[in-house]
C-alpha cells in the first residue's frame, strides 16, 4: 500500500467515524426534547419555563419576552435553577444548541424539555433588548 491510499483510507475512516457520531447526537438530542413550532410555543410559554442559551451577548442584543439567559456552556452548573415540575422551552439562534442543552438537562432529571423550531431567528412575538447606555 503506497502512502496516497493509505492516506485515503485513514480519512474514509474519519469521515465514517464523524458520520456515526453526528448520527448517534440526532438521536440523543431528538430523544431529549420535542421540537414544536412558533405557535405552540405561544400557547404555551406563559405556563412554563423559557431559556435562552445563546451567550450574553446575542441574549442582550434581542431575545424573546420573559426568557431567562444560561448559556449553553454554563447549563450544566446552572441547571438547577430551573424547576423540575415545569416544562422547560428552551431556543437559541437557530435551534442546534437547544438540543445540545436538552441532552444535558435531561440528565440532571428534567423531563418536559421542548425546542422552539427555527430558533430565535424565526421568531416572531414579542421581543425584549436591552438598553444601551
Amino acid at each position: 500500500m503506497d502512502g496516497f491510499t493509505l492516506i485515503t483510507f485513514i480519512l474514509w475512516i474519519a469521515i465514517i467515524g464523524w458520520a456515526i457520531w453526528e448520527l448517534i447526537q440526532y438521536f440523543r438530542r431528538k430523544n431529549a426534547a420535542s421540537v414544536v413550532s412558533k405557535e405552540e410555543f405561544k400557547q404555551n410559554m406563559r405556563r412554563s419555563q423559557i431559556v435562552d442559551v445563546r451567550g450574553k451577548d446575542e441574549f442582550d442584543a434581542g431575545h424573546i419576552l420573559g426568557a431567562r439567559n444560561i448559556p449553553y456552556l454554563q447549563m450544566k452548573q446552572r441547571a438547577n435553577e430551573l424547576r423540575k415540575d415545569q416544562p422547560i422551552y428552551l431556543y437559541d439562534e437557530k435551534k442546534a444548541l437547544s438540543g445540545r442543552a436538552a441532552i444535558v438537562l435531561k440528565k440532571e432529571g428534567y423531563k418536559d424539555l421542548y425546542i422552539l423550531k427555527g430558533g430565535y431567528a424565526d421568531w416572531d412575538g414579542k421581543i425584549k433588548r436591552k438598553k444601551i447606555v
